[in-house]
């Protein structure tokens, strides 16, 4: 019996010994943690990621604001965007199996995580051209943090935090908080409370949850876990000694702690960001006042103190206290300093100072310091361009991704242009420059209200690299990309590479043929195919490259006396030198003077080549009406034309809203009398009151619009009472354009697709008409109007293709001397098939991409070579760089002959195609004639080559009412370009490996 009592007593110790122990372990855990330090430390070992080539999957990322802001969200998305735009991943991380397993798992990525990150673009010897970080303002290290906001910090938030007597303590879990929040979380959902339980949080989880959990909140339980697991692991990483990782909690938290957002600045982060955004205080200057303890700064240091104090607390409900709660703010901010100053983490004479309310929370939007939009000018079309190609809808988001870019700008280089385009503005300096002479600012006009805008190119193997992108528009349009200018002569350009691709066509349809072949195809050829026929006919073994150098010497008149019937009317044309106006010239000529009449005779000739092969234009089925193919050849014509001119005006109309459908057509309807006939046919629902007032608003003020011709025209307009035919004839647009804008007016949603299948009558409407025999006189005139729109329609395509920059041309044998208008970046375009011997590279703006730097989710993208695209025949290429060195030689641009000359003596060669106009407000009288009209803007640009590798744009503009006074020519542009050249030749000093281009042997396009 006795003996049982003492095994029971054994037995009752043992087991109280087993608490007791138990019990000693949590305390002594929760109290160092050990255990978990050892695990931790141990698993953060297995958790590890690797820069290695190639691609490899991406890991998961959570969807945090964090991980938003810097775009690790999006990296799979980047990925496939940027390899479907000519990159390929180069380098990629490759993450541990541990690091994936815990990510599968739900866990947030553990790694070094970085405070503050943001877009840089360098050039590739690493300066830069933009730098982005955020948030802006942040501390470096821990100890440039003043240790009174510290104290403040921990005694807000975690206590606990850098206490050094457990050197391996998690920082993740306060357990007494812990406990507590686990016990008002078991009140509450047993009911016995409706307060809602705090969630124990510590400084580590807080920065998980508005780092990595969606929208920054903690919306359940599992989701507390998953923060406090998360931070746990990330404490371990350096191993069990916690104490570093401690610290770097603190630097995290009051660098990236979130403030809500501010008009004028966006999302507001971090301590620095807080204080300037919501006191307009200097970061740096209150950091040296709080870290000064001297009695004689107390004032300052309390006001400051109080500031950051007040943000602390806001953190808890940023958007409520920074909103509308200040008074609240005001408040609990006063608790605060009476409390820490009776916990004695302040001192008295401080928590004196930071009770008087010196400043305010000032709420009112930001105002952005302005800077020059020229400095700012690549770097923001550079960010355009990468927006695009990543698919980021704004700039703010942009510049706040974890990203650094590599361009292929030269930032030296694009710096001295810069510069030098800026002090242009100094008379002193332009003179210097050689801009004051005669055809440039030799009048006395003033210099700074020119701009200028410049763009260079380098061919090389990755593509058509931008090496210079400047202006000296201290505005955010950009001239060279964005205007529409009337650069009259550089058209001459585009007129002669398509006049040598018809050449280059027939020789390619016709070549090796037979004389009796040869001969029956030109019999009643147009002029440019009977000539090349001749040609063949005479050498049947002719190359290309020999029957286009003939083509060169081909000789057109330059006089001006001729009549020429273009446009649906008569017109006249003058030379601008009227000494050419009794010369013959050749096409080499033609181009070295920039001879009007020569290219207007000249087109002339296009345009009836391409009515030659447009199957409508065979005379036999237009003039005899019983010709037996007649009905099914005008239908299936009618059929295959039709389908080929509405796909084309879709494209021009796709993705534009009705209004500016509109406005787009009625730009292109000249006179008046034209634009009534326009907006009558697309408006048949208008009444003559809004009629008459939309039609001002399209035609300006005109002596023509009175009350009386407008109720005239649009009696005589009517659709009801015109066929679509009739309709197209009077505005001098194509029928099925007028059919298809009105149709989208009134089925906006419609596709291809249905306005095809809703078209088909419209589509035999338009060329059946054409040929009934009743006023035959008449109905000719309109076959050849007709013809010739489809003409320039498909001259249009031909220019689309090289890159010309709008979607239909003026048509009028104009368009050969710029009335249809350009812009310099895509003359450059151009000159780029030019250079590159008639193949299409792409223009590469970026060498590299590299996102996410030493983190896991890090990639490198680098741009790869492309598959060039053949445009146009090497031949006709080479033929056209002779022409154009010749012009830079001997022509309109010889003051540019021997401006780039290398160290060694040898001398670049350089060519180009100048080209001048004026854009001009023209007003008519009631006879359709003009009365007066007005210069509203003035520009000049030389489009250029240099050796074998460099080309581009230089453009010069006078816009607005100053535009009358200026007369200078492209003689501007040239003798600037010379002035650049000491700038530039650091560029062309540089050796380049070189580029291979598809060979001579090619098949010619299409």
């Amino acid at each position: 019996m006795q003996s049982c009592t003492v095994f029971r007593l054994i037995r009752i110790t043992l087991v109280l010994t087993a608490i007791g122990l138990l019990v000693w372990f949590v305390a002594d855990e929760m109290r160092t943690s050990r255990l978990q330090a050892h695990y931790l430390s141990e698993l953060g070992d297995e958790l590890s990621f690797t820069l290695k080539p190639g691609d490899a999957p991406v890991l998961t990322a959570p969807v945090g604001p964090y991980d938003e802001r810097t775009g690790y969200t999006h990296i799979a998305d980047f990925s496939q965007r940027l390899q479907a735009r000519g990159f390929e991943v180069a380098e990629s991380a490759r993450v541990s199996a541990r690091m994936n397993q815990l990510s599968d798992e739900g866990l947030y990525p553990a790694f070094r995580e970085k405070d503050r990150t943001g877009l840089s673009i360098h050039d590739e010897a690493g300066r830069v051209l933009h730098a982005a970080g955020y948030p802006e303002r942040t501390y470096a290290r821990f100890e440039d943090i003043p240790s009174v906001l510290v104290s403040a910090l921990l005694f807000i938030e975690n206590k606990e935090l850098l206490d050094k007597r457990h050197a391996q303590r998690n920082p993740a879990v306060e357990w007494d908080r812990f406990a507590q929040a686990v016990v008002g979380q078991l009140m509450t959902t047993a009911g016995m409370t409706q307060d809602d339980a705090g969630g124990g949080s510590t400084l580590a989880t807080q920065i998980e949850k508005y780092r990595h959990s969606p929208e920054g909140r903690t919306a359940t339980k599992r989701d507390k876990l998953r923060q406090m697991a998360s931070a746990s692991v990330r404490a371990y990483l350096s191993g069990p000694d916690t104490e570093a990782a401690r610290k770097a909690i603190v630097l995290a938290y009051l660098n990236t702690v979130p403030l809500a957002a501010k008009a004028g600045f966006g999302e507001v982060n971090g301590m620095g960001d807080g204080l300037f955004a919501w006191y307009g205080m200097d970061f740096d200057s209150a950091n040296r006042a709080l870290r000064d303890a001297s009695a004689a700064r107390v004032r300052e240091r309390g006001r400051l103190f109080r500031a950051a104090l007040s943000l602390m607390i806001a953190q808890r409900r940023p958007a409520w206290y920074l909103g509308g709660g200040a008074e609240r703010l005001e408040s609990l901010t006063d608790s605060y300093l009476r409390l820490m100053a009776q916990d004695g983490t302040i001192s008295p004479q401080l928590r004196d100072a930071a009770l008087v309310r010196q400043m305010r929370l000032d709420t009112a939007p930001l105002v952005p310091e302005s800077s020059s939009f020229v400095e700012r000018k690549a770097a923001t079309a550079l960010r355009s361009h990468l927006s695009d190609m990543l698919g980021v809808k704004s700039f703010y988001a942009l510049d706040r991704l974890d990203l650094d870019v590599t361009t292929t700008l030269n930032a030296s280089v694009q710096q001295g242009v810069i510069h030098m385009l800026q002090a242009l503005k100094d008379p002193d300096v332009a003179r210097d420059a050689g801009l004051d002479g005669q055809r440039m600012l030799g009048g006395g006009e003033d210099p700074g209200k020119v701009i200028y805008s410049f763009t260079l190119f380098e061919r090389t193997a990755a593509g058509n690299a931008l090496r210079v992108q400047a202006d000296n528009y201290d505005q955010p349009f950009d001239i060279n990309e964005g205007a529409r200018l009337d650069l009259g002569s550089t058209a001459k350009l585009r007129t002669l590479v398509t006049y040598l691709e018809v050449i280059a066509e027939v020789h390619q349809r016709y070549a090796g043929r037979s004389a009796e072949a040869l001969d029956e195809a030109a019999d009643g050829a147009d002029t440019l195919s009977r000539w090349t026929l001749g040609q063949l006919r005479r050498q049947p073994d002719m190359d290309l490259r020999t029957l286009l150098d003939a083509a060169m010497e081909r000789s057109y008149s330059a006089s001006p006396k001729e009549p020429f019937y273009t446009g649906g009317g008569q017109h006249y044309f003058g030379n601008f030198n009227r000494r050419d106006d009794d010369r013959v010239v050749t096409v080499r000529e033609a181009l070295r003077h920039s001879i009007n009449l020569a290219f207007i005779r000249m087109m002339r000739d296009i345009v009836q080549y391409y009515i030659h092969i447009n199957p409508a234009a065979d005379k036999a089925i237009v003039s005899d009406a019983d010709d037996p193919r007649r009905a099914y050849y005008l239908s299936r014509f009618a059929d295959r034309e039709g389908r080929t001119f509405l796909s084309g005006f879709y494209r021009k109309y796709a993705g534009k809203t009705t209004e500016a459908r509109r406005d787009l057509l009625m730009q292109s309807a000249g006179s008046p009398k034209r634009a009534a006939a326009a907006l009558r046919s697309i408006r048949p629902d208008l009444s003559l009151a809004d009629y008459s007032e939309q039609l001002r608003a399209y035609v300006g003020d005109s002596a023509a619009l009175d009350d009386a011709r407008i109720a005239g025209w649009y009696k005589r307009f009517d659709p009801a009472e015109l066929n679509l035919p009739d309709q197209g004839y009077l505005a001098r647009i194509h029928p099925l354009e007028l059919w298809l804008v009105r149709y989208l007016s009134e089925h906006p949603a419609a596709t291809l697709t249905e306005s095809l299948e809703a078209s088909v009558d419209q589509r035999q409407a338009v060329y059946t008409w054409l040929f009934r025999t009743r006023h035959k006189n008449a109905q000719d005139v309109r076959i050849r109007s007709l013809l010739e729109v489809e003409a320039f329609i498909a001259i249009g395509r031909s220019w689309q293709r090289l890159g010309y920059p709008f979607d239909s041309l003026t048509p009028s044998y104009a368009s050969a001397i710029g009335s249809s208008g350009d812009r310099p970046a895509a003359l450059a375009r151009l000159m780029g098939l030019i250079v590159n011997g008639g193949v299409k590279l792409p223009v590469v703006r970026f060498d590299e991409l590299h996102f996410a730097a030493d983190t896991p989710y890090e990639r490198r993208f680098k741009h790869t070579p492309p598959q060039g695209e053949r445009l146009l025949p090497v031949e006709l290429t080479e033929v056209v760089r002779d022409a154009v060195i010749d012009v830079a030689t001997h022509g309109t641009a010889r003051r540019i002959a021997g401006a780039f000359t290398l160290a060694d003596g040898t001398v670049v060669p350089v060519g180009g195609k100048t080209g001048t106009g004026d854009h001009r407000i023209q007003r008519f009288d009631r006879a359709g004639h003009k009365v007066s009209e007005q210069v509203v803007s003035r520009s000049a640009t030389f489009v250029f080559l240099i050796g074998d590798r460099f080309f581009g744009t230089l453009t010069a503009y006078v816009g607005g009412a100053d535009a009358e006074r200026y007369v200078f020519t492209s003689a501007l542009a040239v003798q600037l370009l010379r002035a650049l050249s000491p700038t530039l030749m650091p560029l062309m000093e540089t050796p380049t490996p070189p580029v291979p281009v598809l060979s001579a042997e090619s098949e010619h396009p299409a």
